[in-house]
């Protein structure tokens, strides 16, 4: 029976109390007008209103008479001052808080109804009972629009957010979140940039004025701080708004009703009822059409009636329209367009567009679709032609429309710029249509609308649901530019050249990459990388070089050494390789061409590089093997060493084997470098008996026998003194060549027996 007022800021303190009700308080409502009063629903079937700063209410509302009021809500707008309740007597009332008149009984619930309350945005009241049912009614009309049943016994609450389309409601059974109306505002901006929208039932007009998208500070996506101007109000409700195609006036359409006002005072035209309203096209500008019903389409010039009632002979269900060049009239599975001066069908399309857009040309209409969207291209002369040779069919003439393309993705909404299609489709991207190209001018991270295209700014504009501007540069040269190459007409796309912005010339290099002309994108393109990119796909090593000078990256040094290697020009190679220090690359060429003098200089850069195996690999090609000896010692890999040196040096074996063993010495292995066999040399013996041929070995090596000519650099005549009794004595050298790493396998194997065997000493050590 009574009201708290409690203040979190001081750790929820009760600072007021408001008594007056008799019976329970069922629920409170602030006016959003005047934030310092609100009005309680009670039980005792009154509802009271109150100021924060009383106790006492200010005035009681005795709003039902048989039940208690079970809710209350203020009317959201500022243009009515009105409250609602509902009661167990099955209805909701509309009352006028300033008068205490009551307005409206809202009537059709048959169980007591739990709440009611004005949508945030939209001119509808939504009320929920026990009977199970949420209706929705028309704020103004207070006609029942429609009654929903979700299965989830009966209705108890309700809860919004301003400035948001959802509504949630809560049941016996669960909770129903519910999206009304559409995201989408009522905007419209006509050629010279003046922008006019509807917020609820006013129309503010705002202008985009000349020049302002050159200045410096404007940037793509860059919201546009615009000045508005309230035009006034409409008797309506705003669902759609649009310009006339001369600019001169506006059309509102909503509730079964449409309005003609003219743009710049809002001064009253026309009006009547529409459930649709389509504008024609620039060259009919006087004319309209509405959709009175399914069944009934008229058109209408200078705001009278067309040739007697201005009906048109649609021939099927009309489900709504579309303006343009053709009046298109949407039913049946397809879309009729019929001519604007004689009503005639010209052309059935058996497609379901949600919109149409046609270009200012006439010639160009895209027909946007749930998932899909088709440009057709439109013949008035065929049509012409067909009609006086008498050859209409019953769904027109088929020789109309010719199909350009037709492009898998959801128009959100479109314009044409020329030939170019501008649009911002379901996942909130900003692309254009060019031939049956698209290209993406930007990414959103909301839903965007377009306005249009203003050719002295050369940008497109774009609005989110709250009528916030913003712009992207669309360099219209670009688009004829893209339009003439797309048609074949090179020569004069070439002479366009020159018109283009210079930051936009990469742009149209990646556009003619993309179809095809690559040397004239080399030509045209400005950035670097792209260069790079196309010279190397077109062969032009000499830019590819001069880019990679330019960049001086190693990968894109390693990239045009290759090409140049796959061109067999090895000396641009062998440059392009060094400057990428790619020392695999160098390798390969090096030894591929027998360059000795190349092979040794790869070496020492290798050695400073760390690359080890390259060094080793360009001393072994060119037959040093004292240098590949040497690497083997100075990166400690001594059992390869020895190995290596038995096979090609013997003299060298003995003190390896030593550095050998007490490398695993060091390592804790000294068993495994006991038993590794020790060469004889000049006065030591060693382990002779395990090397029984160790002198034949020695005396080869004096000889020569063992150094082999890895590159052959000799001339003809030495190949040719080869023949004979040389090749002999050759063959029968390496003969006893082949001996030589017996005992290094006798001796190797004979370690990796020991290195099996646990060591008891280094055990012992470790222990």
């Amino acid at each position: 029976m009574t009201i708290k007022l409690w203040d979190w800021d001081k750790s929820w303190k009760c600072v007021q109390v408001f008594e007056g009700h008799s019976h329970y308080v069922m629920g409170l409502a602030i006016n959003p007008k005047d934030t310092n009063t609100f009005a309680s629903a009670c039980l005792d079937r009154t509802v009271k209103v109150w100021n924060l700063g009383s106790g006492n209410s200010n005035f009681t509302l005795e709003a039902h008479e048989t039940k208690g009021v079970n809710h209350v809500d203020y009317y959201p707008q500022s243009d009515k001052p009105y409250l609602l309740t509902t009661s167990d007597d099955r209805t909701v009332k509309i009352w006028d808080y300033t008068t205490k008149a009551l307005i409206a009984t809202l009537e059709g619930h048959t169980s007591n109804v739990s709440f009611a309350c004005y949508h945030p945005e939209l001119p509808v009241i939504i009320s929920g009972s026990e009977d199970g049912t949420v209706k929705i009614w028309h704020a103004n009309t207070y006609r029942l629009e429609q009654s929903l049943s979700y299965g989830l016994e009966r209705a108890w609450c309700v809860a919004y957010q301003r400035g948001k389309q959802g509504v949630a409601m809560g049941f016996d059974d669960g909770a129903v979140v519910v999206k009304m109306g559409r995201e989408e505002p009522a905007v419209s901006m006509d050629g010279s940039g003046k922008i006019i929208w509807a917020r609820h039932s006013e129309i503010l007009t705002s202008v985009i004025k000349g020049g302002a998208a050159e200045k410096s500070e404007i940037k793509d996506g860059q919201p546009i701080s615009l000045p508005s101007k309230d035009l006034g109000s409409t008797e309506i409700y705003p669902q759609t708004l649009i310009h006339s195609p001369n600019g001169r006036f506006v059309a509102v359409c909503g509730d079964g009703e449409y309005i003609i006002y003219t743009a710049l005072a809002l001064r009253n035209q026309a009006f009547g009822s529409a459930l649709d309203f389509a504008w024609a096209g620039k060259e009919h500008d006087r004319d309209y059409a509405i959709r009175e019903s399914q069944y009934s389409v008229k058109i209408f010039r200078n705001f009278k009636p067309k040739a007697g009632d201005g009906s048109v002979n649609v021939g099927y269900t009309a489900e709504g329209l579309a303006g343009g060049v053709l009046l298109g009239v949407k039913g049946q599975g397809g879309i009729g367009f019929f001519d604007w001066e004689t009503g005639k069908l010209v052309r059935r399309i058996e497609v379901e567009p949600k919109n149409v857009y046609w270009s200012e040309s006439g010639e160009l209409v895209c027909l946007a679709c749930e998932d899909t969207y088709y440009v057709l291209r439109y013949s008035r002369e065929q049509y012409l032609a067909a009609v006086q040779a008498g050859t209409e069919e019953d769904d027109g003439v088929e020789e109309a429309f010719e199909v350009v393309c037709d492009i898998n993705e959801s128009v959100r909404t479109g314009q044409w710029v020329g030939d170019c299609f501008v649009y911002t489709n379901s996942t909130n991207r900003l692309n254009y249509l060019v031939g049956d190209q698209t290209y993406t001018v930007s990414h959103f991270d909301q839903p965007y609308y377009v306005l249009g295209y203003l050719t002295r700014d050369g940008r497109v504009y774009v609005c989110d649901k709250d009528v916030q501007v913003s712009s992207f540069a669309l360099s219209l040269s670009v688009i004829e530019y893209q339009t003439l190459v797309l048609r074949g007409d090179l020569d004069a796309a070439n002479e366009m050249l020159e018109d283009i912005p210079e930051e936009q010339k990469n742009k149209i290099a990646r556009f003619l990459e993309g179809q095809g002309h690559k040397e004239l994108a080399l030509e045209v393109a400005t950035d670097d990388e792209h260069k790079f990119e196309l010279a190397l796909g077109l062969g032009e090593l000499g830019v590819a070089l001069e880019m990679a000078r330019k960049g001086d990256v190693e990968h894109k040094w390693k990239v045009v050494g290759d090409a140049a290697l796959a061109a067999w020009d090895l000396g641009l190679a062998e440059e392009c390789f060094e400057h990428a220090n790619d020392l695999g690359s160098l390798f390969l060429l090096y030894s591929a061409s027998a360059d000795a003098e190349g092979l040794r200089s790869l070496a020492g850069k290798a050695k400073e590089a760390g690359v080890h195996n390259v060094v080793f690999t360009c001393l072994w090609q060119v037959g040093d093997v004292e240098g590949c000896l040497g690497v083997l010692v100075e990166t400690g890999r001594f059992a390869e060493a020895v190995l290596f040196a038995q096979t090609y040096v013997p003299s060298r074996c003995r003190g390896l084997v030593g550095k050998w063993k007490d490398g695993l010495e060091r390592g804790g292995r000294g068993k495994v470098g006991r038993g590794l066999g020790m060469p004889p040399d000049e006065g030591e013996e060693g382990d002779a008996e395990m090397f029984p041929e160790w002198d034949e070995y020695m005396k080869l090596e004096k000889e020569g026998g063992g150094e082999p000519d890895l590159i052959d650099v000799g001339d003809g005549e030495g190949e040719e003194a080869n023949d004979g009794g040389e090749v002999e004595e050759g063959e029968e050298a390496e003969e006893e060549m082949d001996n030589v790493p017996e005992a290094g396998a006798r001796a190797s194997a004979k370690a990796t027996q020991a290195e099996e065997e646990p060591d008891p000493e280094a055990d012992a050590s470790a222990e």
